[in-house]
């Protein structure tokens, strides 16, 4: 398999400006000046080698492209010329994706997990990968099986404690693993680049460069399924923290101190925002063992109270949740996704009547909003991991 080389950038400013392009292109130099503050001189000469190595192109202006009556042609990425594999880890499944250089889902393969062992699922994310390369009956769509891209790495996105300059998952309570050097292990593997994300933050990259952050000045992505994540984009960056943890809303301890989360803490919004503390809510207070979370939201839809109640408490610490958020770091919009999100509309008023109840001031003017996703895009948000650190020219890089 032929990786991607290393791309021509000399400077920050080109690796800037390759990421304006990235980002916002097609885009005309002399706008890529005005919004970088960069001379036009500067961006013509960093430009300049990406065209000639065929990762940038000039592409055709329209009519009303034109300045002092001279056309432009705005300049846009070679999408085809870089692919990414992005991988997402759960306790049941892998999910792998083959992306073009922005993020656009190539390929989807999805791959079943027996078990957690960090052997066991090393040794299947090298299947997965392998299969990705150009296996499996997935491969007629597959640039990297026609030949048209070469390949910048493979992305890993993991739940919980990750070290992601380290590559190392330091706790993952939904897979049991710590102190795991992921990106090591898997890259002896493979033989390939790999970054190793925090799911969250990866989706939240994939959002920046992508999707809503292109053109917000903030946001935060709040993540309900099994767990409550959150990912910041603030100061023209996404939020890593000092440490590699930032935006915990799931393990702010505004739940009540007798439920125990998976992180082994008490009080955790998670013990009863996340869609399995609901469903284990809702089965203990019907006596409906057998429910599924499908079930239990068909019970509270027909207007059973004591399901509409886990609901309405999950939406209460949702709400106030985000209020703590919102009230400490400001962004402008709020994304709520995931997988739980089908559900919203069952505490919908809760979230936003908690939220209204405690944002202070000013910060209740942000603007909350529902972005449906599948587990493909929580694997496309580790592609985008590693597209963003092959721009960046970041380790392993």
């Amino acid at each position: 398999m032929r990786t991607a080389p290393r791309l021509p950038l000399a400077t920050p400013a080109a690796v800037e400006v390759l990421t304006r392009i990235l980002t916002q292109g097609p885009i005309a130099r002399v706008e890529i000046a005005r919004r970088t503050g960069l001379s036009q001189a500067a961006v013509t000469k960093a430009v300049a080698p990406l065209v000639e190595a065929g990762y940038v192109v000039d592409s055709p202006g329209s009519r009303e492209d034109t300045v002092i009556g001279r056309p432009v042609s705005p300049l846009a990425v070679v999408a085809e010329s870089v692919a990414a594999i992005g991988i997402k880890v759960t306790p049941s499944e892998l999910i792998g994706v083959v992306t073009d250089l922005q993020a656009n889902i190539q390929t989807v393969l999805h791959k079943p997990l027996a078990e957690k062992s960090p052997e066991s699922v090393l040794d299947q994310l090298a299947i997965l990968v392998d299969e990705l390369l150009g296996g499996g009956e997935q491969g007629t769509h597959n640039p990297l099986v026609a030949g048209s891209s070469t390949l910048a790495g493979v992305g890993v996105a993991v739940s919980g404690d990750v070290d992601a300059v380290a590559g190392v998952v330091r706790h993952s309570a939904f897979m049991g693993w710590r102190d795991l050097p992921l990106a090591a292990l898997l890259t002896e593997r493979i033989g390939l680049p790999v970054v190793v994300s925090n799911d969250v933050r990866a989706l939240t990259v994939a959002e920046h460069w992508f999707g809503v952050g292109v053109n917000a000045n903030s946001f935060a992505i709040v993540t309900i399924g099994s767990g409550v994540g959150c990912g910041l984009y603030l100061n023209g960056d996404v939020v890593a923290g000092a440490h590699g943890v930032a935006g915990e809303i799931g393990h702010l301890p505004l739940a009540p101190d007798n439920l125990v989360c998976t992180c082994g803490r008490h009080g955790c919004v998670e013990t009863v925002a996340s869609s399995d503390a609901i469903l284990a809510r809702v089965r203990e207070d019907t006596g409906r063992a057998d429910l599924d979370l499908a079930g239990a939201v068909d019970l509270a839809h027909a207007g059973d109270e004591l399901a509409r109640a886990a609901f309405d408490r999950a939406g209460q610490v949702i709400g106030s949740a985000l209020a703590a958020m919102v009230n400490l770091v400001g962004p402008e919009l709020v994304v709520i996704a995931g997988e739980g999100v089908a559900d919203y509309d069952l505490y919908d008023h809760r979230i936003r009547s908690a939220f209204a109840e405690h944002a202070f001031g000013a910060a209740a003017d942000c603007e909350l909003t529902i972005r449906s996703h599948t587990f493909d895009d929580w694997a496309r948000g580790a592609a985008a991991a590693v597209i963003r650190s092959f721009v960046r020219t970041e380790p392993p890089f």
